[in-house]
């Protein structure tokens, strides 16, 4: 898969093993592949704000698919897979029109692993007049729910998201949303005052101040004023949010940029966890903003120390996180179980997520099937 910020290929070789709660998941391998340049420069002119075309969204449909397919060769390296799961690379995403769409040929990936592929996870959801995201809400409550504490797992990628996983919660208990930008403006920020793809380790973030005036103008947007169901991405905090500010942020050096940015990313964030979480709840983060140690901090004044943990805690690599969910839910789907979260999405229903692309598929589901059938003996 790619997230927002398109800082790469994510690819993960996992060991499933189903329980009756959930799943045993081992991360064998990770691996987050940059971008050839000449197709990331494609990429961005093909993502909002730019139009594209057709003809571009075809092509990248299958350069995209390949790169996937060789990202997917590389970490596999060998060890043969039962099934490949892709989320591919968000193109659009308007979840308020229910309308959705990834791009990367998946194909390529089956070809490539001689392996079954689940792909296009959101549409079904879109098809019930859902949002299409959050989907990890389902995973978030295999791995972190607890009988003793309650929890927030949170994902920083390009896009913020939380999932609010009270103690002893079932799937369905859990409120999740998209708070807002995750590190997609501070990366934008970066590439364009510094010419590097993003603030590695936070080190400008950490070391900047809050102009509060700014921040205050950008948290001024109608998105953060929303009530969930909600998503957002590209479409709304891509680069045309920043170049609204262009001359504030002129103003500022990159370290004070990235410290305000920060906080449209944290403060939206602090807010719906105060709302929906008890006070002691513990935030357990993932993605790539769990690196990102000024982010990381301005988390841990807000809600205060021990607070928040990384998702390392539990045994989940923060950058591998989402790429070992959709693994989860490309297994729900050759399950035939349903993992959307209707009281998340505002689908209609539940329903059975993904496409198949088969490769000696009845083999497949007959190994799912004694898989399944093993956990609740």
């Amino acid at each position: 898969m790619s997230g927002t910020s398109l800082d790469g290929i994510d690819a993960a070789l996992v060991q499933l093993v189903p329980t009756p709660a959930g799943y045993r998941v081992r991360l064998e391998r990770f691996a987050t592949i940059p971008f050839d340049e000449a197709l990331r420069h494609r990429l961005e002119a093909a993502l909002p704000p730019n139009a594209g075309s057709g003809a571009a969204v075809a092509q990248l449909h299958a350069d995209l698919g390949a790169a996937f397919a060789g990202a997917a060769r590389g970490v596999a390296a060998g060890t043969p897979v039962d099934f490949a799961a892709t989320h591919g690379l968000t193109l659009y995403h308007d979840g308020t029109r229910a309308t959705t769409l990834q791009i990367g040929r998946p194909y390529d990936v089956r070809d490539a692993l001689s392996a079954t592929v689940v792909w296009d996870f959101r549409c079904a959801d879109c098809a019930l007049g859902g949002e299409g995201a959050p989907l990890v809400p389902f995973v978030d409550v295999m791995l972190f729910s607890s009988r003793d504490e309650d929890r927030v797992a949170v994902n920083i990628g390009g896009i913020c998201n939380l999932t609010f996983v009270p103690r002893g919660a079932a799937a369905r208990d859990a409120i999740a949303f998209d708070t807002g930008p995750g590190v997609m403006l501070i990366d934008a920020f970066v590439r364009a005052r510094c010419g590097e793809p993003f603030d590695r380790d936070g080190r400008y973030t950490a070391a900047g101040s809050v102009d509060e005036r700014l921040a205050a103008r950008l948290l001024d947007d109608p998105y953060f004023a929303m009530e969930p169901p909600k998503s957002t991405g590209r479409e709304r905090f891509g680069r045309q949010f920043l170049e609204a500010q262009t001359g504030a942020l002129e103003c500022l050096t990159v370290e004070d940029g990235c410290a305000t940015l920060a906080a449209v990313t944290i403060r939206p964030l602090v807010d719906a966890i105060r709302r929906y979480a008890p006070p002691d709840s513990t935030a357990i983060v993932g993605g790539g903003g769990a690196r990102n140690r000024g982010l990381m901090r301005m988390l841990e004044i807000a809600l205060g120390e021990g607070r928040v943990v990384s998702a390392d805690r539990f045994g989940i690599d923060p950058d591998a996180k989402e790429a070992i969910a959709f693994a989860m839910l490309g297994y729900e789907t050759l399950r035939g179980r349903a993992a959307n979260l209707p009281r998340v999405t505002g689908a209609r229903a539940q329903t059975v997520l993904g496409s198949i692309v088969p490769h000696e598929l009845p083999s497949l589901l007959a190994k799912v099937a004694r898989e399944v059938e093993a956990a609740h003996r």
